[in-house]
């Protein structure tokens, strides 16, 4: 889920950039220390949006920049748990698939995708159902729902969300509107 959030964070200003303490120069600051870092509060920060208060600065001994508390605004992703989303397969391998979510990457384990037996075609980077003919590979829009939620502040790469899509509603897209349109016809009869 995205979130607007105010925050406060310490950014420290090099001294070459003393003379122009700035909510621009702060801004950029912020943005390059924490856009992109995993914190278990609010999730990871997308983008800094707006510097709104800039403290007075502190000197910190044997340190050569100026430490300023700034208040500012930022959006965030927080994946919760059970909330479902829509992503896209970024790569496939034998155990499953990993699903791009806003800035992160969830599992969607082999056993989570569907009730078929689904074989991997190394290949083609695909997984692929011998009963339905239905292949799920790089570049395929999914639903899925979050089970499971492990967040590391410090390797943000190494943070883990699992998915499932097995339940009615989620999945691939495509499988999705099959199943919508055999319905539809099923019901026509």
């Amino acid at each position: 889920m995205y979130k607007r959030v105010r925050l406060k964070d310490t950014v420290e200003v090099p001294p070459r950039h003393l003379a122009e303490v700035s909510p621009e120069l702060v801004k950029r600051l912020l943005q390059d220390k924490l856009e992109g870092r995993m914190d278990e509060s609010v999730g990871s920060v997308v983008s800094v949006t707006e510097v709104h208060d800039i403290g007075d600065g502190a000197v910190l001994p044997n340190r050569p920049g100026v430490y300023y508390e700034a208040e500012f605004d930022a959006v965030t992703y927080d994946p919760q748990m059970q909330e479902v989303v829509d992503g896209e397969v970024v790569e496939v391998v034998n155990f499953g698939a990993f699903v791009g979510i806003g800035p992160v990457d969830g599992l969607l384990h082999v056993s989570q995708i569907s009730d078929e037996y689904l074989a991997y075609d190394e290949e083609n980077q695909q997984l692929a159902s011998r009963d339905s003919n239905r292949v799920l590979s790089v570049g395929d829009s999914v639903r899925a729902r979050i089970v499971t939620k492990s967040i590391d502040e410090r390797n943000p790469r190494d943070s883990k969300i699992g998915l499932t899509a097995k339940q009615p509603g989620l999945g691939k897209h495509g499988w999705l509107k099959e199943d919508r349109e055999r319905h539809e016809a099923e019901a026509g009869d």
